[in-house]
């Protein structure tokens, strides 16, 4: 897996607006993991924030075939909707098991889970993990059963996050940062924010990441000019 950590050169932060049952955000994350391995010098350092597609989703979540047809008007339309993430997803070499999938989660506590495995420098483990879970393996993300085992393979103490789970521990901070993303102008996800600044939207290819990095570093190893 690609490190999270700055290299010798200054850090550059890459803030990853995303949500965890959002297939375009797991291409998103493939492509640029592909750029990071082949450039292990990148300077970035990476911190993932919430976003939730289905705000008012029933904090138990739903059955899979009540959110198709509430979302799409059935399974045809899901196949019509999904047909480009099933294209884009196999170009990247990954496969999702959307027939495995029974429920659609709510989000919110996969989130505070990230958000806890980020205080323990440990986000990108769980991420990739609730990702795996979800698309290839379709576990139910947002049973407090499984999120506690993505936590413990992760390192984090399980018994905590247990404890933190049954609670509404960040609950209002998770949401009151997916609203403050929408409030700045995020309206979809994956979307990346280099350096505070620039902002890459959606699953972007390995190659733009390639040469992103490579124009960052290029700038970085640049002689600076004596004032």
């Amino acid at each position: 897996m690609p490190s999270d950590q700055p290299s010798a050169l200054p850090s550059v932060k890459l803030d990853i607006m995303s949500d965890p049952i959002c297939p375009w955000c797991y291409i998103g994350k493939t492509h640029l993991d592909k750029a990071l391995a082949e450039i292990p010098n990148h300077p970035f350092v990476i911190e993932w924030h919430p976003f939730q597609l289905n705000p008012d989703m029933p904090r138990e979540g739903m059955g899979r075939r009540a959110y198709l047809e509430g979302k799409f008007g059935g399974k045809e339309g899901a196949v019509k909707a999904y047909a480009p993430v099933v294209e884009h997803a196999e170009k990247a070499g990954l496969s999702i098991d959307f027939e495995g999938m029974q429920r659609t989660p709510n989000t919110l506590d996969a989130h505070r889970l990230i958000h806890w495995a980020g205080i323990e420098q440990k986000q990108g483990a769980v991420v990739d993990a609730l990702f795996d879970a979800y698309f290839v393996k379709a576990r139910d993300i947002g049973d407090h059963d499984v999120l506690v085992e993505i936590a413990a393979e992760a390192g984090l103490d399980a018994d905590v996050v247990r404890k933190l789970l049954a609670g509404d521990s960040d609950a209002e901070d998770i949401q009151a940062r997916d609203a403050h993303s929408r409030k700045m102008g995020v309206s979809s996800v994956p979307t990346f924010i280099i350096a505070n600044q620039h902002v890459v939207p959606g699953a972007q290819q390995p190659e733009l990441w390639t040469q992103v990095i490579t124009d960052i570093l290029q700038q970085l190893n640049a002689p600076q000019e004596e004032t």
